[in-house]
This record gives C-alpha cells, structure tokens and sequence, in this order.
C-alpha cells in the first residue's frame, strides 16, 4: 500500500472524526487527554479551520496520512521557529488497524523532506514516551537521533510524562 501526505482540509473532518473516535481507547497512551468535543464533526472542522490560519502564519503545518486514498492518521509539523532557529517539532499518529505496515516511517520522511525542502527548515524535533518504542523505531529509520530525557515534558492521560527527544538536522540527510 504506497503511504502518501497531503495538508489537512475542511473535508477531512467527518473522516478524521470517525477515525479519531475508533481509535480513541488506542492513542489515549499516546495522546493528551481530549475534550469529547474533539471526537465529532464540528470539532475537527473547529481544529482544521485553525490550523489554516496558523498554516497561514507559518506556525503549523497539518497533514493527513493516506494509504492506497485512505485517511489512516495525522502527522504535523508544529511549532515553527524561524529567524536563527528555522525549527519545528512533529508529531504523528497512524490508527491501529494500519499501525506496523510502515506508513508512519514514510509519513516521517515525506514530511521531513517538506520541512527541509519546501519550508526551508534546519531542525525537526520530536518527542516520545519512553515506552513508544514503535515510535522510537520510526524515528531512528527516518534518520533522527536521540538527544536525551526530557523530564515530565508534556500532559498525557492527566499526568506529566517523561518524553525520549530525538532531532533530524537537514544536512543529516
């Protein structure tokens, strides 16, 4: 199944909500803890409309994931820094039923190569419980190195959480 990224819109709302909802007991390991709200319709539509207007601003850059057409997960590049820095962080997420099929680790590397190549950034950083080895493994694939522990980093399932960072420099290759 070639694995392909395209940037989020209005019409992926129904679409994303009804994965997000089969998914939902899934990521909650991953993810930070979600109103309900985000679960439906209008609160992906909600969340899409404000992503155009960060993307706008060059802050945020949303994709859907697809494999053989279908939206199988999320992969964003966040927190764009520009001036000296030219940084972001990326996150990602593939539903359950398409998890281990490589999807991830090419959503990574086509990512990666917008934000190096189109967006003309130098660094992408991403976090990862230490647990998420899965996640570890696409990292590492899509040539990131581990920069260390970053202690109680960020909120998941209402508790801070210790976080792997890994870096992609793009002159890494």
């Amino acid at each position: 199944m070639p694995t392909e990224i395209r940037p989020v819109g209005p019409d992926d709302a129904d679409e994303l909500a009804a994965l997000l909802t089969a998914n939902r007991d899934f990521l909650s390991r991953w993810e930070p803890t979600r109103p309900d709200t985000y679960f439906t319709p209008a609160g992906q539509r909600a969340l899409i409309e404000d992503a155009a207007r960060s993307r706008a601003s060059d802050r945020l850059f949303p994709y859907v994931i697809l494999a053989d057409g279908e939206l199988i997960g999320r992969i964003t590049l966040s927190n764009v820094i520009r001036w000296n820095f030219q940084s972001c962080n990326i996150g990602y997420w593939v539903s359950e039923r398409h998890n281990r099929r490589g999807h991830a680790t090419d959503a990574v590397r086509q990512v990666c190569r917008v934000a190096f190549d189109e967006l003309g950034l130098h660094r992408v950083e991403a976090g990862t419980l230490p647990t998420n080895a899965a996640s570890q493994r696409v990292l590492v694939k899509t040539g990131f190195t581990k920069l260390g522990i970053a202690p109680k980093y960020l909120k998941i399932a209402e508790a801070w959480e210790d976080h792997i960072l890994f870096q992609r420099i793009a002159d890494d290759g």
